[in-house]
């Protein structure tokens, strides 16, 4: 993307993932955008044995880039997630069992049987359609907007995921 960004030199999409990368370096990392499910772990570096995962809900806490693998993204959903009562503690965790609210299922779309998907289209990030959606994003000129801001943060595209064929009947 052409906006400066504050936690990587370059950001963009890779697939239909917000990413960055250092030139530099040669470093490239999937971002911590709203969706995304990243792995649990403890200081040691190697401890998250993905036994424990979190989905980002609220702000795009970019400070984790590099810190905590990210392993995907969430593709629908979110509105059940970001609705879940949050804890007591600090960072919203729950201080008392009887807080938590257990997520009694969950499963990836590639083990759900073939059958049972829901169909999803995603707008690929490499077309023009995408690049005409950053700008629309980035210089919002509909009434309410009365200066545009001429910028937009990677975690700030939403990248456009709808039901298609059959699935979308249901």
């Amino acid at each position: 993307m052409a906006d400066r960004d504050g936690y990587a030199p370059q950001t963009g999409f890779s697939g239909d993932f917000p990413a960055a990368r250092d030139p530099k370096t040669s470093a490239a990392w999937l971002t911590h955008c709203y969706g995304t499910i990243g792995v649990g772990r403890d200081v040691d570096v190697d401890s998250g044995g993905g036994t424990e995962l979190y989905v980002v809900i609220g702000a795009s806490p970019r400070w984790l880039d590099r810190n905590i693998t990210v392993v995907g993204r969430v593709m629908q959903g979110m509105e059940l997630l970001s609705t879940l009562p949050r804890g007591t503690g600090a960072l919203g965790f729950y201080e008392k069992p009887e807080q938590r609210v257990p997520v009694k299922s969950i499963r990836l779309a590639a083990e759900v049987p073939a059958a049972e998907r829901t169909n999803l289209e995603v707008l690929r990030t490499d077309t023009p359609t995408f690049a005409a959606l950053i700008e629309s994003r980035r210089n919002r000129r509909d009434e309410w907007y009365k200066v545009p801001a001429g910028y937009i943060d990677v975690c700030g595209v939403p990248i456009p995921v709808r039901t298609v064929g059959s699935a979308a009947a249901k």
